[in-house]
């Protein structure tokens, strides 16, 4: 038997955890045992957003149309394999729920790693079907498994929202971020501080602190101060909250200055996401990063994409350890409770979630 844990669709709060049993292999088949991952906002947004036309609930399915299991990343030791180019005790690093095991049907077998083939998961985006083998892997780094399991696919999301703003026109010289004290906020801050974009942060008053001794904001506002903000320059805002009255806050504070208004996620996961009717400026617009980053793919040479985040990634782990410190959460009940501070956003801002069975 397996563990698995599933979540109410409607209410993300109700957790149960279900006993599966393990089943034989197919042909073509591996059986992934999770070793850890982390937990962190992006996983609410995750679950928030797990309907159309996000799909997140989609990659991993239950009997039942009202629960889901959330997706996580982490990684993983294939405990058996019935598929060519896969051997028992390779270790990945990809996309799971947060399940004791994970049976995948590898195609595109490659020293690299392979995508899960999978009938339910064709037509989903593919980054989230990749899975690297840590041996080859160039955004591995030995060491530093919690900072690459809190951090990778949030400094990916950060690198991209950097990477679509450069390409924007007007450039923006100024980029406002929501939930500022959130990973992939800080992700984000961290690429655009890099190419020379003003950054300011808004944040809750307890985390106005955190936030100013990362050392990725050059302003701090909390959430009460937006209205005061004096743009300079083209803006960009770039929203990890969805709350609409805050996106009406900063689209009329920035006036004619905001160029770009990106929803990224829901941190505020109850909120009404609902668009405030007569929003002045830019349509406020989701940002999905596996589409951007498809397209990006094909605008670059072969590869050049993967090196140049990964690149970037290597350098990031390091610097991640001066604000963040991972905690590490053992056993299933220890799970339950840190998926619980999760959804409520307790998690303390300095610290980051590694869990394991």
């Amino acid at each position: 038997m397996a563990k698995q844990h599933h979540i109410s669709k409607s209410n993300l709060r109700e957790t149960q955890w279900v006993d599966q049993p393990a089943g034989d292999l197919a042909d073509g088949d591996v059986r992934l045992r999770l070793d850890a991952f982390a937990l962190t906002a992006n996983n609410v947004t995750y679950a928030a957003f797990g309907g159309a036309p996000m799909h997140y609930w989609n990659f991993f399915p239950t009997s039942s149309d009202a629960q889901g299991r959330v997706p996580v990343w982490g990684f993983a030791t294939i405990a058996e394999s019935k598929a060519d180019g896969v051997s028992e005790g390779q270790r990945v690093y990809g996309y799971f729920p947060i399940s004791e095991e994970l049976i995948v049907s590898p195609t595109r077998v490659s020293e690299r790693g392979f995508m899960d083939g999978a009938a339910h998961r064709q037509g989903l985006a593919p980054i989230y079907n990749t899975y690297a083998f840590t041996s080859t892997d160039p955004a591995y780094l030995e060491g530093a498994e919690p900072e690459q399991m809190l951090f990778r696919p949030l400094y990916l999301t950060g690198w991209m929202i950097c990477d679509f703003l450069m390409q924007a026109e007007p450039r923006p010289d100024a980029a406002l971020i929501s939930s500022a004290s959130s990973k992939t906020a800080i992700a984000a801050a961290h690429s655009l501080q890099r190419q020379g974009v003003r950054t300011v942060g808004i944040t809750s008053p307890r985390n106005v602190e955190f936030v100013k001794k990362s050392g990725l904001y050059d302003e701090v506002l909390t959430y009460d101060e937006v209205s005061s903000y004096r743009a300079s320059g083209a803006v960009a805002y770039v929203d990890f909250v969805g709350r609409p009255e805050l996106t009406k806050a900063v689209h009329v504070a920035c006036g004619d200055s905001l160029a770009h208004s990106m929803i990224i996620g829901a941190t505020d996961w109850e909120t009404d996401r609902m668009p405030t009717a007569d929003l002045p400026g830019p349509t406020p617009t989701l940002f999905f990063v596996p589409d951007y980053a498809a397209n990006r793919s094909k605008q670059l040479p072969p590869g050049e994409l993967d090196a140049r985040t990964g690149k970037d990634l290597v350098a990031f782990y390091p610097v991640s350890r001066s604000f963040v410190t991972p905690k590490m959460v053992e056993g299933t009940d220890a799970i339950t409770q840190a998926w619980l501070e999760t959804v409520e956003a307790n998690v303390p801002a300095d610290q980051g979630l590694v869990c394991k069975f």
